[in-house]
């Protein structure tokens, strides 16, 4: 069967996964510190003279998030974009400025600069339907569709946001699922859920003999800690509402057996006391929150619960199969309280490779809390959950050291890793941190295999690698970062981890260096910027193309940055221009770090086409950008040139094509060939057919007329002979005739991977006609016929 949803929300603990939510019912995270005023007048300066540095355009607003001022003076400044008034989820973005204030890069997560419109088609009350219907569990609350951006693709989608409050199946675990909705097309385009999931003295089950903080009111202990911000931690009583503060005669708490209520909290207490002074002590944030209040812990949730989960505000952790097995491990607590974090700092959106990254992100520092607190009972391994004992059978629920070995997750990234479940597609950035921290081979803690023919690491330790990883998070990640990105690399973890280690360590230092391997190690390559020791800047376009009619000019912001040593004087350039074309930069030459405007100017014989021109900035080196410049066709010959299909890669949903119900999607049960959508035909295992089709004008005179789609076909069908189930592509005209039929696929046609193919239209010259897919499906044994990035190419 298909899965009609793009992302996959949290799965339970039973399911060997450590789960994070958040809900209504539960008390409001504390606020967070007020931005630094002086850093953010100095990133508006930035902003205002760099709108191409963030792909800004005039119908925007941004609304600063928080600042980061270094010790140097630099600093990062993080912002919300709306877009005529429309929040944009995924356009939030970081200005990077000099000690100096001047411009020093961004972080940003558009590929490209909005260009939509903002009236939907699809009303706020079909929406609504649609997020209820999608709801598994019992719903309370279906909140009001909020019309949005969706970016978090990198490129924008009208939609609306759906809140649906309750529980989920087990009727124990609180639900707050946001139902993304196409404003245009209706399908529910994908979800997440917030609800994210896993000095007295006291003895923990898990932890030993350990020193905790608590309050004496009159003559009795409350498990309350007045050193980081009264934290307390209270007994649910095997319920699911009120939660009752331990108490304590004599300030020696629990016995460290299950028996003793108090020894689970024993174990949430020391938990929630380590991880904050880890973030405290290690990264120089004031507590999970960063103003200092401390995390309320409830233990003993539920009946047989199986799960902990964070709820935004605090942590909340079940006894186990039958009330038996706690799950207050350390490692658990630092887990999921880094959720928290990550929240606060990048806020990775949950889904997708960004989703893989903030797993990742909690199970590094939830094993980082672990080696720090040295608990006697319970040292750090790099392995998670591994005193819960889930699975039963005394594993743990991942390794990071080789992740493969919990049989789901990836160790290597590959194409198909974007549709994992997060928890499994975190295994990337677990398998790249323990090589950049211990290496890779045989180690104290495992052996770490590379991917591929990937060269050997050799690891620079925990304490250098956890503050990289931090500092990425902390300033440069965005909620959209992924491991690989073709539309836009720089908003990668690989990229964005080597300027952490730039900025600690150095350009091209051991560390740098370190972290190359390390990407490199788990199949995560990069167009890294070239290493430099001495004075060095980068140069950036926004937008990336445009197209022109001859005898007109078209423009692009070109942005410097220095990225490392002081600032100097660029000048700038352009090669590759068509004939009769010319380029005009204003200012011509800029100090690193400010933004000039170049103009691309075409004659009126300016020859149709599409070129690569390239940019350049020279200074103490000389750095490049390329421009994609079309130019469209004008009076005799071919009278418009170009790509004529609308919505070609079906990343906006169902726009400018016709298909049956389901077939462009973005579920995981099937891979892109680009992007997050494509069209999955077929695919049921019964009788059954799906149709897909579009009309395209194409113009007289021209010299080329190409249709191209990649496809993949997968089957069940295992017979060489017979073609059980079938894909027809033909072209229709205006009344549906069938005037071709251009190829036939079936399931003998099934392989791994995709296929391009091609073929002319140049027969139909001048004529409106209707590209159309078909696939028939028999009675048993399924064959899905998958096509993506589709053109209809004109020159």
């Amino acid at each position: 069967m298909k899965r009609p949803l793009a992302a996959v929300s949290a799965a339970l603990l039973t399911s060997g996964l450590l789960t994070c939510v958040a809900t209504a019912a539960h008390a409001a995270a504390p606020p967070a510190p007020a931005p630094d005023a002086s850093a953010a007048a100095r990133a508006a300066t930035v902003l205002q003279t760099n709108p191409g540095a963030v792909q800004g355009s005039s119908a925007e607003s941004y609304q600063v998030q928080s600042t980061r001022v270094d010790a140097s003076g630099a600093a990062h400044t993080r912002y919300t974009r709306t877009y005529q008034g429309l929040r944009v989820y995924g356009g939030d973005f970081v200005i990077h400025t000099a000690p100096n204030g001047t411009y020093a890069g961004s972080s940003v997560g558009l590929a490209a600069p909005l260009t939509l419109l903002t009236t939907a088609k699809v009303s706020a009350d079909a929406a609504k339907k649609t997020a209820r219907a999608g709801f598994t569990g019992k719903a309370e609350t279906v909140g009001a569709p909020e019309l949005f951006v969706d970016a978090s693709s990198g490129k924008g989608r009208l939609a609306w946001e759906t809140v649906v409050s309750g529980w989920q199946p087990d009727g124990q675990t609180p639900s707050r699922l946001h139902v993304i909705t196409d404003a245009t097309s209706g399908a529910t385009v994908g979800s997440y859920d917030e609800i994210e999931s896993v000095t007295g003295s006291g003895q923990g089950i898990y932890t030993g003999t350990v020193s905790i903080d608590t309050t004496l009111s009159g003559s009795t202990y409350q498990m309350i800690d007045p050193v980081r911000g009264n934290g307390r931690t209270c007994d649910m009583n095997n319920g699911t509402s009120s939660c009752t503060t331990f108490t304590d005669a004599d300030n020696a708490w629990g016995t460290g057996a299950n028996s003793n209520r108090q020894s689970a909290g024993v174990d949430a207490h020391f938990g929630a006391a380590k991880t904050f002074d880890y973030f405290k002590n290690v990264h120089g944030r004031n507590g999970i929150f960063g103003n200092g209040s401390g995390v309320p812990s409830r233990v003993h949730y539920g009946n047989n619960y199986v799960n902990a989960f964070w709820d935004g505000a605090q942590m909340t952790y079940g006894d186990g199969s039958s009330n038996s097995r706690p799950l207050v491990a350390l490692d658990v607590a630092g887990h999921e309280m880094s959720h928290g974090v990550t929240e606060a700092l990048a806020g990775l959106v949950y889904s997708g490779e960004s989703g893989g990254l903030n797993e990742s992100t909690s199970d590094i520092f939830g094993n980082m809390v672990e080696f720090y607190a040295a608990a006697p009972s319970d040292p750090g391994d790099y392995q998670v959950g591994e005193k819960i004992n889930i699975n039963g059978n005394n594993t743990p629920l991942r390794y990071m050291y080789n992740p493969s070995l919990d049989g789901s997750s990836d160790s290597c990234w590959s194409t198909s890793t974007k549709n994992k479940d997060v928890h499994y597609s975190s295994g990337v950035g677990n398998h790249f941190y323990f090589n950049l921290a211990e290496g890779t081979g045989s180690t104290s803690y495992g052996t770490s295999p590379v991917c591929g023919s990937a060269p050997a690491v050799t690891g620079i330790g925990r304490t250098k690698a956890e503050k990289i990883w931090y500092r990425a998070l902390d300033v440069y990640f965005t909620s959209n970062t992924s491991y690989v990105n073709t539309s836009n690399p720089a908003n990668t973890a690989r990229a964005y981890s080597l300027r952490a280690a730039t900025d600690l360590y150095g350009s091209c230092s051991t560390e740098y260096k370190a972290v190359q391997a390390a990407w490199t190690a788990v199949n995560v390559a990069g167009n890294d910027a070239t290493c430099s020791t001495g004075n060095d800047f980068s140069v950036s376009l926004s937008p990336t193309a445009g197209s022109v009619n001859p005898g007109s000019a078209v423009s692009t912001t070109v942005s410097t940055a220095t990225t490392s040593g002081s600032a100097q004087t660029v000048t700038f350039s352009a090669s590759g221009l068509p004939s009769g074309a010319s380029a005009a930069f204003s200012p011509a030459s800029v100090t690193s770090g400010g933004s000039s405007t170049l103009t691309i100017s075409t004659s009126s014989g300016t020859s149709p086409g599409t070129y690569s021109v390239t940019v350049n900035g020279a200074g103490s080196v000389t750095r490049s950008a390329t421009y994609t410049l079309t130019v469209n066709g004008s009076g005799g010959g071919c009278t418009s040139p170009g790509q004529k299909l609308a919505n070609p890669g079906f990343e906006s949903g169902s726009t400018g094509w016709t298909a049956s119900s389901g077939v462009i999607t973005s579920s995981s049960g099937q891979a892109a060939h680009g992007g997050s959508y494509k069209a999955w035909l077929d695919g049921y295992g019964s009788t059954h057919t799906d149709t897909l089709a579009q009309s395209v004008a194409l113009p007289t005179g021209c010299s080329s007329y190409t249709l191209s789609f990649w496809l993949h076909i997968d089957s069940a069908e295992t017979t060489s002979s017979t073609a059980y189930d079938k894909l027809n592509v033909q072209v229709l005209n205006s009344g549906g005739t069938v005037l071709a039929t251009l190829a036939t696929y079936s399931n003998l046609n099934k392989a791994s991977g995709y296929s391009q193919k091609s073929f002319s239209l140049a027969g139909y010259a001048g004529q409106t006609v209707t590209l159309k897919f078909t696939g028939t499906e028999d009675s048993s044994l399924q064959t899905s016929f998958v096509v993506d990035d589709t053109a209809v190419n004109v020159s």
